[in-house]
């Protein structure tokens, strides 16, 4: 059975950076793997999901050309790198896993999930 445990948020100013990781324990090579995320009073979110490999990614139009995905197979650990970060980026993000072949964007698809971590933007 796959864990998720996130880590790497904090506090940063509007325009700053935080790259989040998520390290995963047993077999991680062959599942898709997903960063969502949920600010208060809202629905959880798609952020970035990648392939294996990570050659084949998604993100969602709100985070495109500032966040960027990617995964480490030898170290079991997936990143968000996350540039200019904006107010509204603040959210408790989340990773998640799955092998199945549905939408990669819709967080029901996804089986496993980490615990969240904290990003806090402020103006």
């Amino acid at each position: 059975q796959v864990q998720l445990v996130e880590s790497g948020g904090g506090l940063v100013q509007a325009g700053g950076s935080l790259r989040l990781s998520c390290a995963a324990s047993g077999r991680t090579f062959t599942t898709w793997m997903g960063w969502f995320r949920q600010a208060p009073g809202k629905e959880r979110e798609f952020v970035a999901a990648c392939n294996w490999s990570g050659g084949s990614t998604y993100y969602a139009d709100s985070v495109k050309g500032r966040f960027t995905i990617s995964r480490d197979n030898a170290k079991n650990t997936v990143y968000l790198q996350m540039n200019s970060l904006k107010p509204e980026d603040t959210a408790v993000y989340y990773c998640a896993a799955h092998r199945s072949f549905g939408n990669n964007r819709d967080s029901g698809v996804y089986d496993i999930w980490g615990q969240g971590t904290q990003v806090t933007v402020s103006s």
